[in-house]
């Protein structure tokens, strides 16, 4: 399977939203229990909602033969969302976004990337070399959900 990163367009929103809600229904309760990933993604999706978060964020694609595998997004030095679809993890999609990601980065001369990782995501970004650097609670739709807040520095 060749995965091609491209940047968002908007014809990938109703892809890109359901791909987000997909993912985080398909997290093992284990991380979070199923009100969490309710609150988290709700099943009623606003695809309205979405297309204006989507104009307003640097978001990149991964595709292949134009369907939709993963996405992620950059603002700054800041990776806000980075899903990629149940049936694609596990098969280098997150690790050639990450990496996209990354080399924008470093041709920006960032310092470096901050995340706040869900529970599931932690060890991925672990092995990207981010260090955690705070344990957070939030809520969504009044239910309480963890993640973490972790950095890359590119510079020592």
């Amino acid at each position: 399977m060749m995965v091609t990163i491209t940047a968002y367009t908007d014809e990938y929103c109703q892809a890109v939203a359901d791909l987000f809600t997909q993912a985080v229904h398909a997290i093992d309760d284990e991380f979070y229990s199923k009100e969490q990933k309710a609150a988290w993604a709700p099943l009623d999706i606003d695809y309205y909602r979405w297309q204006q978060r989507l104009k307003s964020k640097h978001c990149f694609l991964a595709l292949a033969d134009k369907q939709l595998l993963g996405f992620i997004e950059l603002a700054a030095d800041y990776i806000d969302c980075f899903y990629v679809a149940p049936q694609h993890q596990g098969k280098a999609v997150g690790q050639a976004l990450y990496q996209h990601v990354e080399s924008i980065a470093r041709e920006q001369k960032l310092a470096g990337l901050r995340v706040d990782a869900s529970l599931v995501a932690k060890d991925f970004f672990s092995k990207q070399g981010f260090a955690v650097v705070s344990h957070n609670q939030l809520l969504r739709l009044g239910i309480r959900l963890q993640n973490i807040s972790m950095y890359k520095g590119f510079y020592s």
